[in-house]
């Protein structure tokens, strides 16, 4: 019996919708994408972004610390939990559902709420770069500041918001029960929201205040669960050179090596398609034969047949 194609699919916020009503509307559409690729033979693990859900609950917990004082400050890593959760509950039975409208009653469905081991000297936390929350007047940021120890910064006119540190993530804690889970051949949703950040003091996980990028989380799920292709979906059907000038080159299939220099030459914006082509470069070079595509949630079945997206490989 032939081997099922291992695939990391890697969902971004286009995938799940902006409001409790969108969000169910979105993973039923979603859902239909995800099967299709089942049914192509393939084995799939599915990890997600928060951005919309996770800044939603942000603001829900502030608002109730505002409306009563007793009511301590929710950390940002309960926050991810919380997405992970809801996010989870959502996609869960819209898979299922699909599953089952389609006669395939052998997939358990599942979510794994999932926290990832950062570096506590990383870096990213000595110059958080990500906003999150509402935005704030001069005197509500200050008061942000003062009460909680929140950074806040002036973002383009519209107000001030919180910035925290993205970190890379090191370690997946709950990896030995992913791969149970799929190693039996349940359809695994994990690493929602990039993973709810931790550092370890002694035998002691710690939320840490932070967010990290889901396309690095997925890259190191698939790493780590030997997958034979990572998925990152986008908002385009390939990444282009150039993109959105006259000289718009798209690419179908680049080795890493060639995405490396096109990185360098910076043809990619950052915060939007380059942890993308990072991700996927770093998973192309993890080892030989493994690849990683970018492409459109509607074109993933099609990109895995190789007829679109943009193919990346040693």
């Amino acid at each position: 019996m032939e081997k099922k194609k291992r695939i990391v699919i890697a969902l971004g916020g286009n995938a799940l919708g902006n409001t409790l009503p969108e969000q169910m509307t979105a993973v039923k559409i979603t859902s239909k994408a995800i099967v299709d690729l089942i049914e192509e033979g393939c084995e799939v693990v599915v990890a997600h972004g928060n951005g919309p859900q996770v800044g939603m609950i942000n603001n829900a917990m502030s608002a109730l610390c505002r409306e009563d004082p007793n009511q301590p400050n929710t950390p940002l890593s309960v926050c991810v939990a919380m997405s992970q959760a809801y996010i989870g509950y959502d996609l869960q039975n819209a898979l299922r559902e699909e599953l089952v409208n389609r006669k395939i009653r052998n997939i358990p469905v599942t979510t794994m709420i999932t926290q990832i081991r950062v570096d506590e000297n990383d870096p990213a936390f000595s110059n958080p770069s990500k906003p999150i929350g509402h935005f704030m007047t001069e005197e509500q940021a200050k008061e942000a500041s003062e009460k909680y120890g929140y950074l806040m910064k002036e973002d383009a006119g519209r107000g001030y918001r919180r910035m925290v540190a993205s970190p890379k993530p090191q370690e997946i804690i709950e990896i030995e029960a992913i791969r149970s889970l799929v190693d039996s051949g349940q359809l695994v949703i994990a690493c929602g929201g990039g993973g709810i950040p931790v550092t370890l003091k002694g035998n002691h996980l710690k939320g840490a205040s932070a967010v990290i990028d889901k396309d690095f989380a997925s890259e190191l799920l698939a790493e780590e669960l030997n997958a034979d292709l990572l998925i990152i979906l986008t908002a385009v059907e390939k990444i282009a050179l150039n993109y959105g000038r006259p000289d718009e080159v798209w690419l179908s299939d680049i080795t890493a090596k060639e995405a490396r220099q096109y990185i360098n030459e910076g043809h990619f914006a950052p915060g939007s398609m380059l942890p993308k082509v990072e991700a996927a470069v770093k998973f192309a070079e993890s080892r030989k034969g493994r690849t990683a595509l970018i492409t459109l949630l509607e074109k993933a079945k099609e990109g895995i047949l190789g007829s679109t997206g943009t193919h990346i490989q040693q």
